[in-house]
């Protein structure tokens, strides 16, 4: 959308929320003997322009129904959904226009090359020849060099990167990766983690669901997780990481440990091999420094050490495992 159009206004440009649900509610009907189906329960959620934010959840929790009724493939059953402040009711349009979808298939034209794929798609989005940008996108995803080859010719990630291009061919604002690195190897997966990263600088907003949660520990800024259709939790990354209250110090001794010394008997502390200590403990209660001054204390060398903490696998199982209030 331009400035030329007569609907456009320096409000809609720019919205303080890229994406928001309001009581948004989707029930499959059922059919024969199968019963309906509650796909989201009413959920409320806001993602902030610009964010780069993970959503997350198992199988069958409601991610791509939630992603099918923003990009307008999925009919609602009650809520609002509002993509770059358009709500797909009323301005369904617009709201089509504001969004690049990337779905967990790979769909392809197999008589049709790279090129092509990227010059039909931007014709079925209205837009203008003198403004498309083929090749810039397709040397941007790492595909300048397949462009005149035939897309069945592709191996699976080069399919997988042309989807993403695909998805921008009409400059989207907002841009959603349902499960964009599954099959892709590491390489190919750290290719498209940098130019998503890229285009998150460059402002566009991006939601990704992904099962891969180092990925989204290492990409999102705001992580949602659901389950059942419901809204689990919803925060930063960082304070999500800090819902855990549990590390693990790990400390190599210089002597040989046959038990734990009784100067750590009030610490949750075993015996690893002969010259390992494992203490378990909660940050929020113990500092690590009264262990190691208690380690001291007992006589014990500290050869080497390490922690572990929680990540967000951690936080992940136990929000969804958590018992239903």
């Amino acid at each position: 959308m331009s400035a030329s159009d007569p609907e456009y206004s320096p409000e809609t440009a720019l919205p303080t929320l890229a994406i928001e649900a309001r009581g948004l509610r989707k029930v499959y009907p059922g059919r024969h003997k199968v019963p309906p189906k509650l796909a989201l329960d009413s959920i409320n959620l806001a993602v902030p322009r610009g964010s780069f934010f993970g959503l997350l959840g198992p199988n069958g929790a409601g991610k791509s129904t939630f992603i099918n009724i923003l990009a307008g493939l999925c009919v609602k059953t009650a809520g609002d959904a509002i993509v770059w402040g358009y709500n797909t009711d009323e301005r369904p349009r617009h709201a089509r226009a504001a969004i690049g979808v990337v779905p967990q298939e790979i769909l392809f034209d197999p008589f049709f090359t790279p090129r092509e794929s990227l010059e039909f798609q931007a014709g079925m989005y209205g837009v203008p020849k003198a403004e498309r940008r083929t090749m810039e996108i397709l040397n941007a995803v790492g595909l300048g060099a397949e462009a005149e080859a035939y897309v069945r010719m592709l191996s699976g990630g080069m399919k997988r990167r042309l989807m993403v291009a695909k998805a921008m061919v009409h400059r989207p604002p907002v841009l959603v990766l349902d499960e964009p690195t599954a099959g892709v190897d590491i390489e190919l997966r750290q290719q498209l983690w940098d130019y998503l990263r890229i285009l998150n600088r460059a402002g566009v907003t991006i939601v990704l669901t992904t099962h891969y949660l180092e990925e989204a520990e290492a990409l999102c800024d705001r992580i949602a997780i659901i389950n059942k259709g419901q809204v689990m939790a919803c925060d930063d990354t960082d304070v999500l990481l800090r819902r855990i209250d549990s590390k693990e110090l790990v400390v190599t001794a210089g002597e040989i440990l046959t038990d734990v010394p009784p100067e750590l008997a009030r610490f949750d502390v075993s015996v690893n091999g002969s010259r390992q200590l494992v203490v378990r403990y909660r940050p929020s209660e113990v500092r690590a420094e009264e262990i190691l001054a208690a380690i001291r204390y007992a006589g014990i060398t500290i050869a080497d050490l390490n922690t572990t903490e929680a990540d967000l696998a951690d936080v992940f199982l136990d929000i969804i495992h958590a018992p239903s209030t």
